[in-house]
């Protein structure tokens, strides 16, 4: 009898071909009846190519590595135990010790049921947030965190950045970190101390009227507590008081902010970077932007016609004559459009913005090239500036101007060779060179076209 070890689930007794010659099973399953085993191959029962390497291992080496084999028991139930092998030291046979792994597999496959689980739940968390800062940009009414120690702020929507100093980009936390307090009147900050503490202290409070932002306008402001990164913050919501007075200038702003949003061409109020920082529906209509929040923030030089390249000669331009009219170029929608455009700018004083009109060209220049041949064949060469080195383009462009006019003097002259020469004075060898080389020969023009005024042969005439 075979020594079996104490920490071994199964243990088989095998000849040197495989087949067991003995069983043991521990306590833990002694209900398995495995008589049938005897006599058979280890390799049939298991029905696992890994029992056959785990032999092979030790016929080899004398022992065998740690292989897991799901070991099939005759009340049918399948346990995935790991084995070793190992040779009997006079070679008569083998002895495979097993331990049961289930417990184990259960434990691997709750560890990546939680696994996925949580991954669920990041996606979960995710799609909240996103959800959370969708709602929060698009809030129409001014809305702002506050930390309730000491009172700076933590995130600002949209509106809210607007109702203190209007344009300031796309970066919604350009307020973050700033004193709310600073950005209140002084005659309304007592009471605005007076309803936090009162919030923090009842989890509400009634609401005050106060006068916040550079125009000093009248809100309607309530507050609420809540956590943040474990720490407690203030909610804050305005809501901009209707009766009461604006000052002039910020009722010109917002008439002349109407009057942009209403230009038929594109406007783009961008800094001297060319970061923009307002623009109007036409521009959103010419870049295939839904909304305003979107472009606000991002470069102009995103959407013309050669990236980097056409705004930096722009800024150039403006730097050098502090105005720049019809710079023609073209522009790129999200969708894969490409619009031809004219660009007209303005280097202002105020705040170091720059106002740049944007008008769509497309329809003239499309008009300009069914009246002007000589347009529409140019048309292709314009479009590969930047993609094709100027001594192609020249080449091309010679080409084409070059084969223009000699089509337009062959129909001036009627097809009389020598006037056409003499139109564009060349000799009449160098015409016949070219209309070889364009295709305008006897055999590849119009016969009504081409006719030799005098009669005499081409050759005769070369």
């Amino acid at each position: 009898m075979v020594a079996k070890s104490v920490h071994a689930d199964v243990t088989l007794l095998l000849d040197m071909d495989g087949v067991i010659r003995e069983v043991t099973l521990s306590p833990a399953m002694a209900t398995e009846s495995v008589d049938g085993w005897l006599g058979r191959r280890w390799s049939d029962i298991a029905g696992d190519e890994s029992v056959r390497r785990i032999m092979d291992d030790a016929r080899r080496s004398g022992i065998s590595a740690f292989r897991q084999v799901n070991q099939t028991f005759p009340s049918g139930v399948e346990i995935p135990i790991e084995f070793t092998t190992m040779l009997l030291g006079d070679r008569t046979g083998m002895i495979a010790v097993g331990k049961n792994m289930q417990a184990v597999s259960e434990l691997h496959s709750r560890l990546i049921a939680a696994q996925q689980s949580m991954e669920r739940d990041y996606w979960r968390l995710r799609e909240l947030e996103t959800r959370y800062r969708l709602v929060f940009d698009a809030a129409a009414d001014a809305v702002m965190i506050v930390t309730a120690g000491d009172f700076r702020i933590v995130e600002a929507n949209r509106a809210a950045i607007n109702a203190i100093g209007g344009d300031r980009g796309n970066n919604d936390n350009d307020l973050a970190g700033n004193d709310f307090l600073a950005q209140v009147a002084a005659a309304d900050r007592d009471a605005v101390c007076d309803m936090l503490a009162r919030v923090r202290e009842r989890g509400s409070a009634l609401s005050v009227l106060v006068h916040f932002g550079r125009h000093g306008r009248a809100w309607t402001l309530r507050g609420s507590m809540m956590s943040a990164d474990r720490r407690q913050v203030f909610l804050l919501h305005f809501t901009p008081v209707a009766t009461a007075p604006v000052v002039e200038e910020a009722d010109d702003d917002t008439m002349l902010r109407g009057l942009i949003d209403r230009v038929p061409d594109g406007f783009v109020a961008m800094d001297s970077t060319g970061v923009i920082h307002h623009v109007n529906q036409a521009f959103l209509d010419l870049v295939q932007v839904g909304s305003k929040p979107a472009a606000i923030g991002c470069s102009l030089g995103r959407w013309l016609g050669r990236p980097g390249a056409d705004l930096s000669s722009l800024l150039t331009l403006l730097r050098r004559f502090n105005a720049v009219r019809l710079f023609q170029t073209t522009i790129r929608g999200e969708l894969g459009t490409e619009t031809d455009i004219e660009i007209s700018a303005v280097d202002g004083d105020e705040d170091n913005y720059i106002a740049v009109l944007i008008r769509n060209v497309s329809r003239r220049l499309d008009g300009a090239a069914d009246s002007d041949p000589l347009h529409h064949a140019l048309g292709p060469i314009s479009r590969q500036l930047g993609r094709t080195s100027l001594r192609k383009l020249v080449k091309d462009a010679v080409s084409i101007v070059e084969q223009h006019y000699v089509k337009e003097a062959l129909l001036r002259s009627r097809g009389n060779r020598t006037a056409t020469a003499e139109l564009l004075g060349l000799s009449r060898q160098s015409l016949y060179a070219k209309l070889n080389r364009y295709g305008f020969d006897d055999k590849g023009a119009d016969p009504a076209v081409l006719d030799d005024a005098d009669g005499a042969p081409d050759d005769a005439e070369d």
